[in-house]
Order: structure tokens, then C-alpha cells, then sequence
């Protein structure tokens, strides 16, 4: 009788130690979902750390891309381009001008890509990036010499030649350039030019001056094959 009530006594105490078992097993599956947890944040940390830190890259890229060309937004590396496009041709070099200057930067303060119809010769030229160079606008315009033909004084069909032939035109002496970031990103480039070019009737250049040019090259490039040939 006892031994029974003792056996019935006992049950709750091996259901006591059954529910610790139990207890004991959830908690540690409840650390180890807790440590999976913070591994998973430490993941989502290290992935936002690396995130950002390409972020970072991305802009240093950008502000180097930058910096490129706007070392290149010179007044210097404008004029040399200019004259490089002249020399080409055998006409005398341009200069910078300050006033023209001024009249450029008072072109461009509008945003607005249309001619401003005053006493200079004008090219305009419109980025949609801000990574033009403003060399990149020059070397656009001299890009037109393609369509020019010099016997006919034209541009050829459906070309547009204008820009190029106030670059090299020979009577022009001063320029005056100036740039704008428009709409956010667009680069706005105006350049002016006293005397102004590309008059009705008239030519850029002399073709003596091209001539002159040429024979220049010849000289020099046979002289070049001359060295060559007598070397050992």
C-alpha cells in the first residue's frame, strides 16, 4: 500500500525532471537561435560596411573623373586647341581676351543653346555630362573639318562646318570662352570671337597659308627620311 502511494508519489517528481530536460533543451536551442541571430547581424553590419565603403570608391572614382576634366577647362588648354587646329592650316595663333570673356559668361548664364546675335563670331556647344572637357567642345568643332571642302567654300550636304571654319578663321586674333552646368549635369560651352568669321563670301583661310603649311611639313618630313636613310 505504501509502496504503492510512493510509486504514485514518485511520477510527479519523474514529470518534475522531465519539464527541467525539456526547459533545459529549449533554452539552448533558444541560444543558439539567438546566436544565429547576432551572426546574422554581424553579416548585415559587415555587408553595410562594405556597401559603404564601395560607396565611397564610386565617389572618389567620380570626383577623380571630375577633376580630370575640369583640369582640362583651362584657358590655356582652350587656346592651345584652338591654335593647334590653326597651326594645321597655316593660321597665326588667337589670344584670350577678358572683355569677350565677360560677354560669354553673361551668354551662358541662361541655359538658353541659341546664338546671342552680338558683335562676335559664336559657337555654342551642350554636354549632357558634366564630364565634358571643355577641350571636348573644341575638338567637337574641329571635328567639322571632315565636312568642310576648301575649293567650294561649303560644308557637305546636311553637315554642319561653321564651328570649325571660326576656329581657324584667319582674321580672328582674340576669343573670349565661358561654361555653365546647366539642368545639373549638362555642360553648357560658349566661346566668342573678334573679328568675327565665317563672313558670306569669304574663305577661312588663304590657301597660301595652307600651302605654306604643307611645303613646312614636306620640308620637315623629308629631312625626318633623310636622317633615317643615312643613319647606320
Amino acid at each position: 500500500m505504501w509502496k504503492r502511494v510512493l510509486r504514485t508519489c514518485c511520477r510527479p517528481s519523474n514529470f518534475g525532471r522531465a519539464e527541467d530536460d525539456n526547459l533545459d533543451s529549449l533554452s539552448l536551442r533558444d541560444r543558439q537561435r539567438e546566436r544565429e541571430r547576432e551572426r546574422e547581424r554581424e553579416r548585415e553590419r559587415g555587408m553595410s560596411s562594405s556597401n559603404h565603403a564601395s560607396a565611397l570608391v564610386v565617389c572618389a572614382l567620380a570626383l577623380a573623373m571630375a577633376c580630370t576634366a575640369l583640369a582640362q577647362n583651362s584657358q590655356q588648354d582652350v587656346l592651345d586647341a584652338h591654335n593647334s587646329a590653326r597651326a594645321a592650316v597655316g593660321v597665326g595663333p588667337v589670344s584670350w581676351d577678358d572683355n569677350i570673356t565677360s560677354y560669354a559668361e553673361k551668354r551662358v548664364a541662361d541655359c538658353q543653346l541659341v546664338h546671342s546675335g552680338g558683335p562676335y563670331g559664336e559657337n555654342l556647344f551642350w554636354g549632357t555630362s558634366s564630364a565634358f572637357a571643355l577641350t571636348d567642345a573644341v575638338n567637337a568643332w574641329i571635328y567639322e573639318k571632315h565636312y568642310y571642302d576648301y575649293e567650294s567654300n561649303s560644308c557637305a550636304d546636311g553637315k554642319v562646318c561653321g564651328n570649325y571654319t571660326q576656329v581657324v578663321w584667319q582674321n580672328t586674333a582674340v576669343i573670349g570662352c565661358a561654361w555653365k552646368l546647366c539642368r545639373g549635369r549638362s555642360i553648357f560651352f560658349v566661346c566668342d570671337y573678334s573679328p568675327a568669321g565665317n563672313l558670306a563670301g569669304q574663305r577661312p583661310y588663304e590657301e597660301k597659308a595652307q600651302e605654306n603649311n604643307i611645303l613646312r611639313f614636306r620640308a620637315s618630313s623629308t629631312q625626318a627620311y633623310l636622317v633615317v636613310k643615312i643613319s647606320p
